[in-house]
């Protein structure tokens, strides 16, 4: 049969082909431990599944609002309030299956085929393809250390180019961990409107951060951009497949078409699971979990550096370590494969994250417990010896 050609532009996502490889490993009786995929190791919190059970009981199975449940987008418009003392109108609230259908609509809306647009290298690779699938172009920003690994106002200026049309960034980031500040994120917004482009920023990590100074949320200084978070990750809710955007007032009604075309309505019980996730009783229990992480963190890092990895300072938020290789091995894939295979330790390959130095780094997850990291990292010391 005939495919369409772009198509073949597509890249498979690494760390599902290794979360994959490793769970066929564990169905064969293997011991795996899991530093490939960003899933929170805790249950979903009591009062979300709870408040998910009893809207089975009350029958609330049908289909709801393409773009939410009132309920939902006021409660998020709320939490906006209450955690950034920013006033979002529920109605530029779009509840959407998992933030990966927000980035994707959001794409749609921006580019016509040929476009481009500015992402950090390394970043979270499915934005590539996301842009990739509608024959534009994914302009790859290489970032390091010197830029926190994030794109920078100077660096937009620097790399705009006549067919570019918006930059994104996500704060934390993924695979990197670096946070964007108040001062930074005005001047890129700035820098983005200036080249009269559209600013769109990823916050699915905000509430998994370890800075002294809370984060803040790009709609604290602008309007018009299109901010995309998640219940996944601080929420910890992977699998029941909810996320968000709040875009501007402007787009609401095309956003409102193409959720009713793309996907009829994000799952109901989901939707009435994540009114819970929102009550002042469970954010206590979300930070606490943060916390958590924050010890993994601070065990894993310079266990890493210990064993001959580059890290380049404590991840600021969400929960992995990009970890510089180039001491160890000059093959990420294999050096992620051979850990995987022969000592049941997955993690993912940098060539996932985009291009710059890309072999040269590997991403580990801290989502385990601290007793499993440390088994990981008794197991990595024993793969690096000669």
């Amino acid at each position: 049969m005939q495919t369409a050609k772009r198509t073949r532009k597509l890249t498979s996502f690494k760390v599902v082909d290794f979360l994959e490889a490793a769970r066929r490993l564990e169905a064969e009786g293997r011991d795996i431990i899991h530093m490939e995929i960003g899933e929170p190791c805790f249950a979903t919190a009591a009062p979300i599944v709870e408040a998910a059970r009893l809207a089975l009981d009350q029958g609330k199975t049908a289909y709801t609002p393409s773009c939410g449940i009132p309920e939902l987008r006021h409660a998020i418009s709320d939490y906006y309030r209450q955690r950034y003392g920013v006033t979002v109108d529920p109605e530029r609230v779009i509840v959407t299956t998992g933030s990966s259908a927000a980035l994707g609509m959001i794409f749609e809306l921006l580019l016509n085929p040929g476009d481009g647009f500015l992402l950090a290298d390394p970043g979270y690779p499915c934005n590539a393809n996301f842009v990739r699938r509608l024959d534009a172009e994914p302009q790859l920003v290489p970032v390091s250390p010197e830029h926190n690994y994030q794109l920078t106002a100077e660096l937009v200026n620097r790399h705009w180019q006549a067919n570019t049309v918006g930059a994104m960034v996500a704060t934390p980031s993924n695979p990197t961990g670096s946070v964007i500040d108040r001062d930074q994120m005005s001047e890129l917004y700035r820098a983005v409107a200036s080249q009269g482009g559209t600013l769109v920023v990823d916050e699915i990590y905000h509430g998994l951060t370890y800075t002294a100074e809370p984060l803040c949320s790009a709609l604290e200084v602008a309007e018009d951009v299109l901010v995309v978070n998640s219940f996944s990750k601080y929420f910890g809710m992977t699998g029941w497949r909810l996320g968000w955007m709040v875009v501007p007032e402007a787009f609401v009604d095309l956003f409102t078409v193409m959720a009713q075309n793309f996907y009829i309505a994000s799952p109901t019980l989901s939707q009435y699971a994540a009114l819970a996730a929102l009550q002042p009783e469970t954010l206590p229990i979300l930070d606490g979990r943060c916390a958590e992480f924050q010890k993994r963190r601070d065990y894993l890092v310079p266990a890493l550096q210990k064993l001959g990895f580059t890290v380049a300072g404590l991840p600021e938020g969400a929960f992995y370590v990009y970890a510089d290789v180039s001491a160890l091995t000059d093959d990420c894939e294999d050096f992620c494969w051979q850990l995987l295979n022969e000592h049941g330790v997955a993690c993912t390959p940098g060539t996932d994250f985009g291009e710059h130095r890309a072999s040269q780094h590997v991403r580990f997850t801290y989502t385990e417990p601290l007793s499993r990291l440390q088994l990981a990292v008794q197991r990595i010391e024993r793969a690096l010896q000669p």
